[in-house]
């Protein structure tokens, strides 16, 4: 369970100037890149209206440390001025040593919403976002206990339809009212898998991502040592997360944990402390 006053959220510029946002593709040529939160693939360049994925909700390896991971499909929130990202999945933390499955959506940058959708690891999980003019439509399926959320929203914010991603993501944790964040350890969740990924563009082409049409960017989580705090200065252990080339005619793709050693350090700016929220 998050200590008192811990609250999820899903912000992308508010990352950004604490150096864990996904860093930009340089140039359309561009079909990788890295990032200190984000694995998986994101298209961009065209306006979507929907994005649409399954999986299986992972297994996680627990010890005796905290660790957080989570599991989406969105729209927006891939550029550095982006303000806004559609969002729905799940998450799968390790809290005294034991997994913890639940289900999410967010419009960034209005609170985080929990779903009851009865989330256990091995799960089917299928999931979509769709947008028409402010207004939002987030649905997530349990394929496997037959359990459905679906919602439309009327966005007070502009959604951002420039985007369309499948991420496993290592979440933030940030200081209410500033700018000051740090990356959370990474959940062992040994090997995870997106399928039928899917994309409609505003023209109303669909494909998987890599037909769907515009930049399909692979995006590699590899964290950098001066987010991670280290009570002793030498090598601390953290996860990252590799996606594997696209599938199945670029509908399927896989992510891996692994675990490395970096140089620790402490964080630049004032320590993580209350209030604080959880940020994906």
């Amino acid at each position: 369970m998050l200590r008192p006053g811990l609250i999820r959220a899903f912000a992308a510029a508010a990352v950004i100037s604490a150096g864990i946002a996904l860093l930009p593709a340089s140039a359309a040529a561009q079909t990788s890149t890295r990032s200190q939160n984000w694995a998986g693939y994101a298209v961009h360049g065209p306006l979507f209206q929907s994005v649409s994925a399954r999986w299986r909700q992972p297994h996680a390896s627990c010890g005796s440390t905290r660790t957080y991971s989570a599991m989406w499909v969105g729209l927006g929130g891939y550029r550095l001025t982006s303000s806004a990202v559609e969002q729905v999945g799940t998450e799968l933390d390790c809290v005294g040593g034991r997994p913890r499955s639940s289900a999410w959506y967010e419009l960034t940058p209005s609170p985080a919403h929990g779903v009851r959708v009865g989330v256990r690891p091995g799960d089917l999980i299928a999931a979509s976002v769709t947008a028409a003019g402010d207004r939002v439509t987030i649905a997530i399926s349990d394929l496997t206990s037959h359990r459905t959320f679906q919602r439309t929203i009327a966005s007070s914010h502009v959604v951002d339809v420039s985007s369309a991603e499948w991420i496993l993501e290592a979440p933030s944790e940030c200081i209410f009212g500033t700018s000051a964040c740090q990356t959370l350890p990474l959940a062992n969740f040994g090997r995870a898998g997106f399928t039928l990924a899917r994309a409609q563009l505003l023209s109303g082409q669909v494909g998987t991502i890599s037909t769907a049409g515009g930049q399909d960017t692979k995006i590699t989580l590899g964290p950098r040592a001066p987010l991670f705090v280290s009570i002793h200065p030498g090598q601390v252990p953290v996860g990252t997360a590799t996606p594997s080339a696209l599938i199945n005619r670029g509908s399927s793709f896989n992510v891996t944990y692994q675990r490395r050693y970096v140089q620790g350090g402490l964080l630049l700016g004032p320590r993580v402390r209350g209030p604080t929220y959880l940020k994906h």
